[in-house]
């Protein structure tokens, strides 16, 4: 239910020293502490513009989800999910919320106009609209990932629910799964030469990138984060 796009700052300095290194327009994520996060913003970068005017018309709608130690990172706190199987159940519980939503507004909707003088509409509910935009190819996943066996598990359940996972960053094992990946259908977005901050990044190899690449795999390059 979070939306970026809500709490775009123009005023950042950071816009200002973006363009001045040439960057022209981005995309701002939630952060990586949930499994799923919030609605991404595409912006184009227009030093003394107010919010509004800064957001992309017609620009495709984004979701930021993570995998790994951040959205288990609470271990212990009595924050749920504290495992990597309960993220994925996260997953698997919204999805299917979410097709249980839709199936009774579907059903309401289908009612006659008679019948629906009787009829109690169902709640709306923001989060199950936006997950059901996943489902129907209206909003798309740019996914905080490392470890192949998550990667693999989101692809898994992106084909139970019938979707596809667009991007996955960071990625540093995508070299292992760049053949599923392909099949699936992902791109990534990857780091050139910053891993071994933390344990689920100790096998990264500097050539990840170039054997995602010549898998068939979309794949950029992370230069840098900037926070806005």
């Amino acid at each position: 239910m979070v939306r970026v796009g809500d709490v775009v700052n123009s005023e950042n300095i950071s816009i200002y020293r973006a363009l001045a290194g040439g960057v022209t327009a981005i995309q701002i994520l939630h952060g990586s502490a949930n499994p799923i996060g919030g609605q991404s913003a595409l912006i184009k970068l227009r030093w003394g513009a107010a919010p509004e005017q800064m957001k992309i018309d017609g620009a495709d709608g984004f979701i930021k989800f993570a995998l790994g130690e951040n959205p288990k990172r609470f271990s212990g706190s009595a924050r749920y999910p504290d495992t990597r199987m309960g993220v994925e159940q996260v997953f698997v519980d919204a999805f299917t919320s979410a097709q249980d939503y839709q199936a009774k507004w579907n059903s309401y909707n289908g009612l006659s106009t008679k019948a629906k003088v009787g009829a109690i509409a169902p709640r709306r509910d923001l989060a199950m609209e936006t997950m059901n935009e996943i489902l129907e190819g209206k909003r798309f996943i740019s996914c905080h990932s490392y470890v192949q066996s998550e990667i693999n598990m989101l692809m898994n359940v992106a084909d139970q629910f019938n979707f596809k996972v667009n991007t996955f960053t960071h990625i540093l094992e995508g070299y292992k799964v760049a053949d599923k990946m392909k099949e699936h259908g992902a791109g990534a977005s990857t780091f050139s030469d910053w891993w071994a901050y933390k344990w689920e990044v100790r096998y990264a190899i500097p050539y990840n990138a170039a054997i995602m690449h010549n898998a068939g795999v979309t794949t950029a390059i992370n230069l840098s984060l900037i926070h806005i």
